[in-house]
This record gives C-alpha cells, structure tokens and sequence, in this order.
C-alpha cells in the first residue's frame, strides 16, 4: 500500500505544478492587463496635470498683469488728487479775491486819499499792460493789498481794464 500511496502522490505533484503554473500564468496574464491600464490612466492624468499647469501659469501671469495695473491705477489717482488740489487752492483764492472785489463795489467809492486802512495814492502810478487781467495780478506784483488798489482807484471797473490805463498805486500814511 505504501507503493500505491507514493505513486499517487508522485503523479499528483506534477498534476499540482502544472495547475499552480497555469494559475500563475493567468495572474501574470491579469496584471499585465491591468498594468497596461494603469499605464494609459497615467498618460491621461499627465495630460491633464499639464493642462493645470498652463491654467496655473496663465493664472498666475494674470495676477500679475493685475497687479500692475492695479499700481498704475493708484498712481493715477494719486496724480489726479494733487492736481485737484492744486486747482481747490486757486479757486478758493479767487473766491477770495472776488469776495473782497464784491466787498469793494458795494462800499461808496471813497475819496481819494482816504480809505479804512488809512491808505492814499502814491506818486507812483501802474500803467495797465497785456496780460493783466485782474487787479489781483495788478496787487501781488506791485506788493500792495487788493483792497488798497481799489480804494486809490475808485471806479475803475476790474473785470474791464484796458491795456494802456493809468491805475495809482497804494502808500501806507
């Protein structure tokens, strides 16, 4: 019986490798398959990543070309500021100096020689060229205030002057 047992047992292994083998055969059949597939998934997902690479550059090249902008829009606005700001200082020193040419107007002309800042015409006279188009010009360059110019010049209309018209110029008593 021993015979019989071991000659079973010798034709069984073979029989045994041979399935082990075909076995193994399949699952190497099977893996080759699903490496194949992962491959071609990792060929699509590297398109991709490529893809959001781009976006990202373009993203990123967008952000900059904002930020550029965004520093040339402050600039312009700072610009715009100062130069607004300037303009305010005029128009409030012409606001003033109308106010004081309405002031004037309003008052009766005094006589010459008198005014409330004791102040009367001096020998030297102001003779009215191009360019001179109000009497605040007239007063800054001649180092005298507005309202003394218009006391010693009673009548003189000074949105109206005429180039070659005499105006007297102001002297402190």
């Amino acid at each position: 019986m021993d015979n019989i047992s071991r000659d079973s047992n010798s034709s069984i292994l073979p029989m045994a490798g041979m399935v082990v083998g075909a076995l193994a055969l399949i699952l190497s059949g099977v893996a080759l398959a699903k490496i194949s597939t992962v491959n071609h998934t990792l060929a699509d997902q590297a398109v991709k990543v490529d893809k959001i690479d781009n976006v990202a550059a373009t993203a990123n090249d967008a952000a900059a070309k904002a930020a550029a902008a965004n520093q040339s829009y402050s600039d312009l606005v700072g610009k715009i500021t100062a130069t607004f700001g300037g303009y305010k200082t005029a128009i409030e020193s012409l606001q003033t100096d109308v106010q004081a040419i309405k002031e004037a107007a309003a008052k009766k002309p005094a006589a010459a020689g008198k005014s409330s800042e004791n102040v009367v015409a001096g020998p030297g006279e102001y003779i009215v060229k191009a360019g001179d188009t109000s009497g605040t010009k007239i007063a800054q360059e001649n180092n005298v205030k507005l309202a003394d110019l218009m006391a010693v010049n009673p009548g003189v209309e000074w949105n109206k002057l005429k180039i070659g018209q005499k105006l007297k110029l102001p002297v402190k008593k």
